[in-house]
């Protein structure tokens, strides 16, 4: 198994579902911080330190866990375009 693999399968663990924190979507660490989030700021154009100053329960693993997350759910067989 190749080291990415395995740094990306230990990122994951980072990853909790937990019907009692943020109505059971995927939060990090079991904060209540949903893996959404963090996605969104970083695609609003917020950087790792900008993000790690606004949140500093976080830290650096939780936002490259966030990413690994949505990296394993890009992983599909077919898309289908967005009824608008």
């Amino acid at each position: 198994m190749q080291s990415s693999t395995l740094d990306a399968r230990k990122l994951l663990e980072r990853i909790t579902l937990d019907p009692a924190i943020c109505h059971g979507k995927p939060s990090l660490r079991g904060l209540r911080y949903p893996v959404e989030l963090i996605l969104e700021l970083l695609s609003a154009g917020m950087s790792h330190e900008e993000i790690l100053a606004d949140y500093p329960d976080l830290e650096e693993d939780d936002i490259r866990a966030a990413l690994a997350y949505a990296a394993r759910l890009a992983h599909v067989k077919r898309v289908l375009p967005l009824a608008i």
